[in-house]
């Protein structure tokens, strides 16, 4: 079968995963108000999909000033400790392994979701151009905005959002979770400290590549000290070639990303990371990753290598068999298809996604997703 090598279990840290197959950090938007508290049906959600290897939840905001979308959840008040704690208690009970990924937008925020109205913080004071937050106007509806213009933190201000990262990841333990990931990608925080296009600092955290990274440097330092480094990942966007807008904002293309990104990857691989994630573009005509790069990964990083990005699963078989992944994302068809292992195994048809309940809501769209089984039982009624 060519799906096979995607069915092979294998090992991250100390858990054993059932099959090579992820669900990757997919952002929903459908957590309670006030307070972007977990609920029971988001813990429905992640047990519906706990046939995965492994999970990675939506990410979820470290403090209030990392928010960029009305109604993601957060990972920093009591409340969201214990609703979080649903959620893995859910998906323990299906003998599911799920991750939290740790969420600051930075930069692509407005003033109408931070603390006091005040300004989104950034690395450099250089407002995000051609993306759009997305604010709450009342009565469960919201709009997307051009994000504010944002302030420089200081360096104790760095220092501050370090210790944050550092206490989102023992709220995860606290909640239950099997490990964390760092979003290092898509234009958010961390990224926007990497990229020489986002941070024009001039002090110990903006100039050379070395100073750019000093940021993701302390962070995965702090996290790996309170998980262990085991129980840690960290994704990153790198993108190759794009417009304007891809400059700006999704993946921030650097005049050399393959130096970029192999020189972070080596943060990585010094802390012991456990696994490393890649978020591939996703969108029509996007740009392939180069081979040169992938085989430049893997030499350089010795722990779990995950890809996620419009991938089949002959695609990501294939990358597996090479001996170039280790593990396989599928976002949009796990939305639609709660059992995709099952689907992938046997050649099952999958369900297609709403478009229109991606973004916030109910259970439509959600936790109604039909498994092949379900689907089978209807036709056989139905002749």
């Amino acid at each position: 079968m060519y799906h096979a090598p995607l069915l092979q279990p294998t090992t991250l840290g100390r858990h054993t995963l059932k099959n090579r197959i992820v669900l990757p950090p997919l952002t929903r938007q459908r957590a309670a108000q006030p307070g972007d508290v977990p609920t029971a049906l988001m813990a429905q959600y992640y047990a519906q999909r706990a046939s995965a290897g492994l999970l990675i939840t939506e990410g979820a905001q470290i403090e209030p000033r990392g928010q960029g979308y009305a109604w993601t959840p957060g990972i920093y008040s009591q409340q969201q400790i214990a609703g979080w704690r649903q959620v893995t208690d859910a998906v323990h009970a299906q003998d599911g392994i799920i991750f939290a990924q740790l969420w600051h937008v930075g930069r692509v925020s407005h003033t109408a979701l931070q603390p006091g109205g005040q300004a989104p913080i950034a690395p450099s004071a250089i407002q995000a151009q051609q993306v759009k937050a997305f604010i709450e106007t009342g009565d469960g509806a919201g709009e997307l905005v051009a994000p504010s213009m944002p302030q420089a933190l200081s360096v104790a201000g760095i220092a501050e959002v370090v210790a944050l990262y550092a206490q989102a990841a023992q709220n995860a333990l606290d909640a239950g979770f099997d490990g964390v990931e760092i979003h290092a990608a898509n234009g958010y925080l961390v990224n926007q400290f990497i990229s020489q296009h986002a941070n024009v600092r001039t002090d110990e955290y903006g100039g050379s590549l070395q100073n750019r990274l000093r940021f993701l440097r302390e962070i995965v330092q702090a996290v790996a000290t309170v998980v262990g480094p085991e129980r840690l990942g960290v994704r990153f966007a790198p993108l190759f070639s794009g417009t304007d807008q891809d400059r700006v904002y999704i993946g921030l293309v650097e005049d050399d990303p393959h130096t970029t990104y192999i020189e972070a990857i080596k943060v990585l691989e010094q802390a012991g990371v456990g696994y490393l994630s890649i978020a591939e573009a996703d969108w029509d005509n996007a740009p392939e990753l180069p081979q040169a790069f992938r085989h430049d990964v893997r030499q350089t990083f010795s722990g779990r290598i995950l890809y996620a990005g419009r991938y089949t699963a002959e695609r990501g078989a294939r990358l597996v068999e090479a001996g170039l992944a280790d593990l396989i994302g599928f976002g949009r068809p796990f939305i639609a298809n709660p059992d995709l292992p099952a689907r992938l195994a046997h050649g099952w048809p999958l369900n297609a996604v709403d478009q229109a309940t991606m973004y916030g809501g109910t259970a439509q769209g959600y936790t109604d997703y039909p498994v092949h089984a379900d689907l089978a039982r209807q036709a056989g009624t139905a002749a």
